[in-house]
């Protein structure tokens, strides 16, 4: 049979690992060895192959000789074929059965959806534990038949591939952990619920860059659905209401959530968006990749509560009046500025004259010196000016120098500034 047009698995993999341009060595043997091959052929007699296998982005369209994969590739437990050119399942059967420990395989922006996936050739994935199908447009017809024959499936990667709706398939996976679905136009929640449906035993949900707008299901139903959820992203969803997030709650193990970018969250400070979804969860132990300590915590249900404490009884909600009953009703925090002070009423005396002058504390003692000078008719150079706090025991302090800021000698209101002249 005539081998596909292009360039082969085994071609590239004996061009980038070869000993001149990968000087590898994985023990005693210091390579793999193979048979003797044809005349002609590109085979090394010797490879310096890693267990870790990285061939993205080199016009990979078919398996090549299979013989010599299998030489070669008996210890290979990972391999990366993204960004090729790989467009029909047979090829990358032929490339996965004689890779007998395989567990990580990435396929993602892969033309796989010209070609049908048969159950034959999806068995020659039955040992890998981590899939990535990223931009590769596969069906759900295909991701079926893939979950059907990977008993051992733990993770799956599926972006990028323009799902509108989630299609289920008739038997579950008990395996699957992870499941990556992000940047999909997925926006009803009734496909969110196929995904519970299908994997029960999901602990980590991503469903960032969807468009989802709401959680429509009962807090029961959700319980049900995802009873090992420990962590969802739904980062830049259209989430837009608070008992959106509130249901949130209903997932039994829920310790990790990631909300950025949401509709909801925009009219918020950053401090006012963490402290009121940390409040609204009382459960979860690290939002948007940080962790909840219990300082924070109470600081945030305070916080919470001081936030609605002026809303109509009938409006503040639930959340609310839990936290009045675990902390009473709190008193509004005072409000204190602490910015520095931008002016000062001080007294100016100079020889046997005192004048009130209003002066700002952002400006030089050079500048200080300009404005003075009216007041004082003496040259700028010829002026020794001297600042007394009011309530220091200490005497005058000499403001010497002229790039100094006035701020920074800590006047005040009722501080006293001595002109002198340098020639008496």
């Amino acid at each position: 049979m005539d081998q596909p047009a292009g360039r082969s698995f085994m071609q590239v993999l004996c061009e980038k690992y070869s000993p001149e341009n990968f000087p590898y060595r994985r023990g005693p043997g210091m390579g793999v060895h193979v048979p003797a091959t044809p005349q002609g052929s590109p085979m090394k007699d010797r490879l310096n192959l890693p267990s870790v296998l990285v061939l993205n982005s080199c016009g990979i369209t078919c398996a090549g000789d299979e013989n010599e994969i299998a030489a070669f590739c008996a210890h290979v437990s990972e391999l990366d074929l993204s960004d090729n050119k790989l467009d029909d399942w047979h090829e990358v059967s032929k490339i996965v059965s004689n890779v007998p420990h395989l567990e990580f395989l990435n396929l993602s922006s892969n033309p796989l959806n010209l070609s049908v996936l048969e159950r034959t050739c999806a068995g020659s994935f039955a040992g890998v534990r981590k899939l990535v199908l990223n931009n590769c447009k596969a069906s759900w017809e295909t991701v079926h038949t893939l979950l059907q024959e990977l008993p051992d499936l733990e993770e799956l990667f599926l972006c990028l591939n323009d799902y509108k709706t989630v299609s289920c398939s008739p038997v579950c996976c008990h395996s699957l952990k992870l499941l990556h679905i992000t940047d999909n136009k997925l926006k009803d929640w009734t496909e969110i619920r196929k995904l519970g449906i299908m994997f029960p035993s999901l602990s980590t949900l991503v469903l960032a860059n969807n468009y989802l707008t709401t959680i429509e299901d009962s807090e029961d139903s959700l319980a049900r659905l995802f009873p090992n959820l420990r962590s969802i992203s739904l980062h830049k969803s259209g989430l837009h209401s608070w008992e959106d997030i509130d249901k949130l709650n209903s997932f039994p193990k829920l310790e990790e959530v990631r909300l950025l970018g949401i509709p909801l969250l925009q009219p918020y400070t950053n401090e006012e968006r963490r402290k009121l979804v940390i409040a609204r969860l009382p459960s979860i132990t690290k939002l948007n990749g940080s962790a909840i300590l219990d300082g924070e915590r109470e600081d945030s249900e305070r916080f919470f509560i001081r936030y609605y404490m002026d809303f109509p009884q009938e409006e503040a909600p639930l959340r609310y009046h839990e936290l009045v009953t675990k902390y009473g009703k709190l008193e509004k925090l005072a409000v204190v500025d602490l910015r520095p002070q931008s002016s000062a009423k001080v007294e100016v005396h100079f020889k046997d004259r005192v004048e009130e002058m209003t002066i700002r504390l952002d400006q030089t003692v050079a500048e200080f010196k300009k404005q003075l000078k009216a007041l004082v008719q003496l040259p700028t150079s010829s002026m020794l000016v001297f600042y007394l706090d009011h309530e220091a025991p200490f005497g005058p302090e000499e403001m010497k120098y002229n790039s100094r800021a006035l701020h920074s000698y800590g006047i005040r209101d009722g501080d006293r500034i001595y002109v002198e002249s340098k020639t008496k």
